[in-house]
């Protein structure tokens, strides 16, 4: 298996020719970044790209009128000295260009980054919920994040490119029209080089990509091995051997392979290396043969020599850069194959209007769900009815698919097979952003921002961050206003220990700030997902007491592991096995003496 991903990995000459169609959108992309920066960027380069023949021919002028001399020829010192003025000019031209030019390529370049890392974060809020928990997904994600800035260097390299391309053809006329076979030694002394090049940099391209998984791994056990979010459980359970040890091997395991490809890139290359000195050491001797003859000047022999190694040394820049422009051209393709991806769950072309207020509710009809590639079955079969204004709790073991369910009625998946329904359509047949934003859910593991309480707050329905009266009618609700009374900014407190200033909160004032979210969004369907584990009993019955009253005349789904709190619901439904298995009021499962009764009394057991 691993050869077979090895030799797909591998690319051919002919996959960095391929590769490189995506330059036209990049440089689209750059172009939209900052169009008069882009243009100003082109036109100095252009004009930089003249100076090197420029000041190489003038320099051949100034060693002309120095020969005579030596010769006890007339000199014209007026000349000589315009000439040597003029390559003052000409290099203090360069110097200033280079200056502006990576000026502009520095601002481009962090503008571009920025712009290209939003496009990112927009684009995946777009894809599913099922696509981020693909490894596949994060491999691919991964490589088009190194991009933003990988990206900058590719920028700068690709409008090199262009200005040491007009360069070059400056010297190489000069040089064809001294001597068409000075061109041809010239090509000879650069093609072992360039062949060295494209051939290791597609090894590295190889070893890369076929350890992008071994690289997330090595991020992921740096940042626990050395985070606050983690430095409890690593202390307390003394996992900082057990860490290091797993970095060690991994990274060690790339470090090997690294070398042996650096070794063998650093050998050849030597060779190849010396290969084209020879080739320049035989034009010269060609060039300094012509100059004892007699059939060129000094000043032409300096000339010549001259362009011919600064044309070596700018095509052998220019090769080098191609294969690093086509090899970087290759992650230029993950990066826009990623926005090539799109979700599945859709809003419609054309949605109905969702109502307002519902009036049948939600039903769950021949419901089954199994996760792609998988054999196994969360549940099949599933028939039951959220009705308007009634308060549905659901109970069951861990693994039942309970918070499963959540994610199929609020469409962040979609049913295998049967269909949900909203008032009788399918719930793909509304707008899905209108949908989500008529719910009010907050999950057991509930983002925890490291920003301002308010932000943290206003996550509910962040369009509404800068309405304080809002805000504050959430915290009331949620009895987060005690807590937030404490806080020495108040709404401003700067929440978690990643930033100066900031409060860490215990896992129940956090939870008071998740609740406050609920209460942000004027939702028809609130839904709590366990979302009070950290909190005592006491706590919770209150948490649950006041959103049962909150929400009247409203739906509500709650699910707690907590049977003192969920006897509170109107009905509730019990989940075993992928299936309905009970369906009532408290006291009617109770009756029943099932599963929940059972449940019930065992929960009940542990509190005398």
């Amino acid at each position: 298996m691993r050869k077979k991903e090895t030799k797909k990995a591998r690319p051919s000459l002919k996959d960095r020719l391929q590769a490189l169609r995506y330059l036209p959108p990049f440089f689209k992309e750059i172009w939209q970044t900052q169009p008069s920066i882009t243009a100003a960027n082109v036109v100095l380069r252009l004009l930089r790209s003249t100076t090197p023949a420029a000041t190489l021919y003038v320099g051949k002028l100034i060693i002309d009128e120095v020969t005579k001399a030596v010769l006890h020829q007339a000199v014209d010192t007026r000349y000589l000295i315009a000439l040597i003025a003029g390559e003052l000019a000409l290099n203090l031209l360069a110097e200033v260009l280079n200056r502006f030019i990576s000026l502009l390529d520095t601002m481009l370049g962090d503008l571009h980054s920025n712009a290209s890392s939003i496009k990112i974060m927009q684009h995946a809020a777009l894809l599913d919920l099922a696509q981020f928990e693909q490894p596949v997904f994060y491999d691919k994600l991964e490589r088009a994040r190194q991009q933003t800035t990988g990206r900058t260097v590719l920028l700068a390299q690709s409008l090199t490119q262009v200005q040491d391309l007009i360069t070059v053809a400056f010297l190489g006329v000069a040089l064809f029209f001294f001597n068409p076979w000075l061109v041809v030694i010239f090509m000879l002394s650069i093609v072992p080089s360039f062949v060295g090049e494209i051939y290791f940099n597609a090894k590295n391209y190889e070893l890369n990509y076929r350890w992008t998984p071994q690289r997330r791994e090595l991020d992921y056990l740096r940042y626990v091995g050395a985070s606050n979010v983690h430095a409890k459980e690593v202390k307390l359970f003394n996992l900082s051997a057990f860490l290091t040890n797993r970095f060690r091997d991994v990274s060690h395991s790339y470090y090997l392979q690294s070398r042996q490809l650096a070794i063998q890139r650093n050998g050849w290359g030597a060779v190849l290396a010396a290969l084209g000195t020879v080739g320049y050491y035989g034009a010269f001797v060609l060039v300094a043969l012509s100059a004892v003859s007699g059939a060129i000047s000094i000043g032409s022999l300096t000339f010549l020599t001259a362009s011919f190694s600064r044309m070596r040394a700018l095509l052998e820049g220019i090769l080098s850069r191609f294969v690093s422009i086509s090899q970087t051209a290759l992650y230029l393709k993950d990066y826009f194959e990623f926005f090539q991806m799109r979700p599945h769950i859709v809003s419609p072309a054309a949605p109905l209007p969702f109502p307002n207020p519902v009036r049948q509710g939600f039903v769950f009809d021949n419901v089954g769900f199994r996760y792609p590639d998988s054999a196994k079955w969360v549940f099949q079969n599933l028939n039951f009815t959220l009705h308007t204004g009634e308060k549905l709790a659901i109970v069951g073991e861990n693994g039942a698919g309970k918070t499963t369910l959540v994610k199929l009625l609020s469409r962040l998946y979609e049913p295998t097979e049967g269909r949900i329904l909203l008032d009788g359509h399918d719930l793909a047949a509304y707008d899905l952003t209108e949908l989500q934003y008529n719910m009010g859910v907050i999950f057991q593991d509930y983002i925890k921002l490291m920003m301002t309480v308010q932000a943290n707050i206003a996550v509910g329905d962040i369009d509404e961050i800068g309405n304080l009266e809002r805000i504050s009618v959430a915290t009331e609700r949620s009895l987060a206003n005690q807590l937030i009374g404490r806080f020495p900014d108040g709404l401003s407190q700067m929440l978690g220990r990643h930033f100066s200033n900031g409060t860490e909160l215990s896992g129940g004032e956090w939870q008071k700030i998740a609740l406050a979210r609920a209460y942000m969004r004027e939702a028809q369907l609130l839904i709590l997902d366990e979302p009070t584990a950290a909190l005592d009993a006491r706590a919770e019955y209150e948490v649950f007491r006041r959103f049962s009253d909150l929400t009247k005349g409203k739906m509500a789904l709650l699910i707690s592991h907590r049977f003192s709190t969920v006897r509170m619901a109107d009905r509730i439904l019990v989940i075993e096995n992928g299936a309905l298995l009970e369906s009532g009021s408290h006291e009617a499962l109770m009756a029943q003496k099932g599963r929940y009764a059972e449940l019930f009394q065992l929960q009940a057991r542990g509190y005398v």
